[in-house]
């Protein structure tokens, strides 16, 4: 399994030097309302955000116990602390490849079903998260930080609530359908590398 892992995740890391999908921006955005609504809609049109955020809720559930709300929340926070980093004018690079590699990893993960211990699963979810947190501010544009950044935590946790509840109903099922569903995630983020 370890020698799984780590090649699943020198592949995502190969993948960073890849291009990445293009966002909807919140360019000519004005007002708290507006900013808000930017701010969820951003991730949602994103389908390598969708596939991320949802894949991280699915291998939570697959994980279970403390993993349902520690990776989920070690994403959120590390996302919001990559907006911050970004909207003061740090740049990560290769933010768009590395979230491309985040959905081939995750997706790669779910469809092993990995099971790390918790901690390691936060830390590499939060470390993905960075890199979608500075796509965000990259496109905050003329919207409203604090009102853009409600709104995509509000979307992202929506996301793994999703992938979660996803993941708790495909278990009944057996652990095929998730891990199927993992696959094809992975897919799709190879598909976003080349496309």
């Amino acid at each position: 399994m370890t020698r799984f892992l780590t090649l699943a995740l020198s592949g995502a890391a190969a993948l960073a030097v890849s291009p990445a999908a293009a966002h909807v921006g919140a360019h000519g955005v004005h007002g708290a309302s507006e900013s808000l609504a930017a701010g969820v809609l951003h991730p949602l049109f994103g389908l390598d955000h969708v596939l991320a955020m949802v894949a991280v809720g699915l291998w939570a559930a697959q994980v279970g116990g403390r993993a349902l709300w520690m990776v989920p929340a070690a994403f959120v926070a590390a996302m919001t602390a990559g907006f911050g980093l970004s909207v003061a004018g740090l740049t990560l690079p290769s933010a768009e490849p590395m979230i491309v590699a985040s959905v081939v990893a995750l997706g790669l993960l779910v469809a092993a079903a990995v099971r790390l211990d918790v901690r390691v699963g936060a830390g590499l979810a939060a470390l993905f998260a960075l890199f979608h947190g500075a796509a965000h501010g990259a496109e905050l544009g003329d919207a409203g930080a604090a009102a853009f950044g409600l709104g995509f935590v509000a979307a992202t946790a929506a996301l793994h609530g999703a992938g979660v509840a996803l993941g708790l109903g495909l278990a009944r099922l057996g652990p095929v359908a998730s891990r199927a569903l993992g696959g094809a995630t992975a897919a799709a983020g190879l598909a976003l590398a080349f496309a």
